[in-house]
């Protein structure tokens, strides 16, 4: 990837989206909105100390949504050309004059509109040669393969370089964009002791690079989890305490974020429905959402509706402040939008006192999680199951790994069950979380 750069300047797009807006109007539709972008990236994969796959990625792209009266249309197109944007202006067109009337489809209310949009600074390039990154990742891996004899394998160690920009404009004169970047390393090992096998991974993922872990420590550390899974064993059904790892418990977040969005809520298919100022976690539980967190992978100065976003405690002592709501699930509901159309903002759980030896201690016995599998959340009732892998702790400590098992429980438990969250953040996501500590699960094995 060294000496590549975007293929069009922030101006080129802005003039896209401008003569999107110009067409639309000229075609008469009565509103419209269109984001203009373009990303490429590199990824490069090791397995056993052979470059296993080298892939480049260049994609560009238009979306434009008009609006005639309260009819809505959509089309797109990855084609920049003059003739490309009046037909993708007029297949939109051609959509909204085939659709029903929606009372709650339009653009925002312009009051709402972000302005003075400066660049929030979440790009970060790396000029990273592919012999470099093919370094990188053999360093990585060969970290992992140095831990020990029993790590008879891996599934690769990679290196993976994303950098994008876009433009996002509507015919109520909002007009806002800004480039971004993420990278990556990641390892995954396989670790072998007679019959029995065992995977584990690692990996580390941010915006600036040189934010990034070791390649060496994450080969390290992928290879270490993977041995300690050798040797599982399987649980008799019972019930006892659980322990999320810090990336598990970023998950059951994200659980609650999607039962408190305006689609589950207005659908009536969340088990929230109506629990806005109501205690929905223990009065310890406090999480804030950060739209403009330096290099946070979850800020933004505006959401994909153009509304401008705040800061703001969504949960406050274990009491729900806010929901998740865009412009259009915002109406549906007789609400205000809270600037969250394409999703939540970075979320910040206030992190206890705890660090997770400590965390084991307070759980004295019970089942470490640090692994999940499938999908098995009813959202409209809350009823969580899914198959899982970690640790059965005695006294505080680890005492071996377990496998083939599942958890189950009821989310509206699981969230007031929360007897401490640790302060072993980890940054992965949106979601900044350290593990979580729930008083009591079904765990259910032989």
């Amino acid at each position: 990837m060294s000496g590549q750069d975007f293929s069009y300047s922030p101006a080129h797009l802005q003039a896209l989206a401008q003569q999107v807006l110009d067409e639309a109007k000229r075609c008469g539709a009565t509103a419209c909105e269109t984001d203009v972008s373009e990303g490429f990236g590199q990824s490069v994969t090791v397995r056993r100390q052979q470059v296993e796959t080298i892939e480049y990625n260049r994609d560009k792209g238009i979306g434009v949504t008009v609006y005639l009266g309260q009819r809505r249309g959509h089309a797109s197109t990855s084609d920049f050309s003059d003739d490309a944007v009046r037909s993708t202006v007029g297949a939109a067109l051609s959509i909204a004059r085939f659709t029903a009337e929606d009372d709650c489809a339009g653009l925002p209310d312009a009051a709402l509109l972000a302005h003075d949009i400066r660049d929030p600074g979440l790009y970060f390039p790396w000029d990273l040669p592919v012999e470099e990154a093919i370094a990188i990742a053999s360093r990585c891996e060969q970290a992992a393969l140095d831990v020990s004899a029993m790590i008879t394998n891996t599934e690769g160690a990679s290196v993976s370089v994303h950098q994008s920009q876009f433009v996002s404009a509507n015919s109520l004169g909002f007009m806002g964009g800004y480039p971004t970047s993420r990278h990556y390393i990641s390892c995954s090992a396989i670790a072998g002791d007679g019959d029995d096998m065992q995977r584990d991974d690692w990996y580390s993922g941010l915006r600036d690079p040189l934010e990034l872990a070791r390649p060496e420590s994450i080969g390290d550390y992928a290879a270490r989890r993977t041995l300690a899974r050798l040797g599982a064993r399987k649980l008799k059904t019972r019930k006892v305490p659980v322990l999320l790892e810090a990336p598990l418990a970023a998950g059951l977040i994200g659980s609650f974020v999607h039962a408190a969005s305006g689609g589950a809520l207005y659908r009536k298919s969340s088990f929230l429905l109506g629990s806005l100022g109501k205690q929905i976690f223990p009065d310890f539980v406090r999480i804030s959402e950060r739209a403009y967190l330096p290099k946070g992978l979850a800020s933004s100065p505006f959401d994909d509706d153009g509304v401008v976003t705040r800061d703001r405690e969504v949960v406050e002592g274990g009491v729900l402040q806010g929901y998740f709501l865009s412009t259009y699930s915002a109406r549906k509901l007789g609400m205000t939008t809270t600037g969250n159309a394409g999703g939540s903002h970075n979320l910040l759980v206030e992190p206890g006192r705890h660090d997770f030896a400590s965390l084991l201690k307070e759980m004295d016995t019970g089942l470490l999680v640090t692994e999940v599998l499938g999908h098995g959340i009813n959202y409209v009732n809350g009823d969580y199951s899914r198959g899982a892998a970690g640790y059965w702790v005695e006294n505080g400590e680890i005492a071996y790994p377990v496998h083939e098992i599942t958890i189950a429980g009821n989310l509206k438990d699981m969230f007031r069950g929360i007897v401490a969250i640790g302060n072993d953040v980890l940054i992965r996501g949106s979601k900044q979380c350290g593990s979580i500590l729930i008083d009591r699960m079904t765990v259910a094995g032989q």
